[in-house]
């Protein structure tokens, strides 16, 4: 809570609101989820049944789209640095 200006130090009970709240939210999330995979007739969540759950809220879709592809990138710099490597032994 800090990060964003608070106080250092914020009410124990903030923070517990805090945490339910987006306890909460995650896991509605990931129920909104589940069911997109049951409708699909799957046994396991993927990721665009997430992509799906968060298809009228484009701020955070972007940022989901945002992130997975920036953990693609991370995946292949880390290949290529791999590969590097292990081509110098």
């Amino acid at each position: 809570m800090y990060g964003i200006g608070d106080d250092p130090n914020p009410l124990q009970e903030s923070v517990e609101l805090l945490d339910d709240l987006v306890t909460e939210y995650i896991v509605d999330m990931c129920h909104e989820a589940a069911k997109m995979a049951t409708h699909a007739r799957r046994n396991k969540i993927k990721v665009d049944d997430f992509k799906f759950a968060l298809r009228r809220d484009p701020k955070k879709l972007g940022r989901v789209e945002e992130l997975l592809l920036m953990s693609k990138v991370i995946a292949d710099a880390r290949k290529q640095f791999n590969d590097d490597i292990e081509g110098a032994k």
